[in-house]
């Protein structure tokens, strides 16, 4: 294996709208020897970042493109449009993608979900990032659709977003290269699918191997190894009994116990 091993570092990228916070929190409290360091990159440089080693694995948003990376789908996203407070789509619960064929909306060359044909009108030229769309929102120039976590990363009080039906949604997934699943890899892969630390299914490099139990069965047979005749008396093999020592173990087997009898 190549890679993660030779880092001091694991390398996490993720895209915007990913909180990875949770995952990064139990990784430092199981290997707190080895950093974790996060690297944010736009959603269409991702792959790129994964497949030249500048990160070990990354949270992207999906399709992977190609056959090099391999990708565990995590969840997927509520779609919404980002609208000025004052428009009348912020006075409905949610909006039908029918109601935007009259409607500028925006499509950044940064987007996440996968048009075939994108709803409404489209503008003149395309903003570059979805910053730049929200912006333009902002200044009443069009709506934009985008995963609800991309209209809370770039929360403005000013808009307010709505969720879109029958749109297509954005799945965020882990992805890394295949050729370098590392067992930090493995070890993150085990954080994120909620693995325990002991789980047998996960790994962690450092983990110490675990001490043996007593054999219950084996103390139990030395035990009653240990015991007198086959019957057993509890005392150990050759110890007179309480009532035999009153007889005396050593007389002869009709012997009476008790006062000797006087002389004539």
């Amino acid at each position: 294996m190549t890679g993660s091993e030779d880092s001091p570092a694991f390398r996490l990228a993720y895209v915007p709208g990913v909180t990875p916070s949770k995952w990064v929190r139990i990784w430092n409290e199981r290997l707190p020897d080895i950093p974790l360091t996060l690297l944010q990159v736009t959603a269409p440089e991702a792959c790129g970042v994964l497949r030249r080693g500048e990160a070990d694995a990354g949270f992207v948003r999906l399709p992977v493109d190609g056959e090099d990376l391999s990708a565990i789908p995590l969840y997927e996203e509520t779609t919404v449009v980002v609208v000025p407070k004052d428009h009348l789509f912020a006075a409905a619960d949610e909006v039908a993608v029918a109601d935007l064929d009259d409607e500028l909306v925006l499509h950044p060359l940064d987007d996440t979900l996968d048009w075939e044909h994108p709803p409404g009108r489209p503008a003149i030229e395309r903003p570059a990032t979805t910053a730049d769309a929200i912006e333009l929102v902002a200044a009443g120039v069009g709506l934009l659709i985008v995963p609800q976590s991309l209209a809370r990363l770039h929360h403005r009080k000013d808009l307010t977003y709505r969720t879109v039906t029958d749109v297509p949604t954005s799945r965020v997934a882990l992805s890394w290269p295949q050729e370098a699943t590392t067992d930090r890899v493995e070890d993150f892969i085990g954080i994120v699918r909620g693995r325990t630390v002991n789980s047998t299914r996960g790994r962690r490099a450092d983990a110490e191997p675990k001490e043996k139990r007593p054999d219950k069965g084996g103390a139990r047979r030395q035990q009653a190894g240990g015991k007198g005749n086959a019957r057993g008396t509890g005392k150990a093999a050759g110890k007179p009994s309480a009532k035999n020592a009153r007889r005396g173990s050593g007389g002869p087997k009709g012997a009476k116990g008790g006062k000797p009898r006087r002389r004539p």
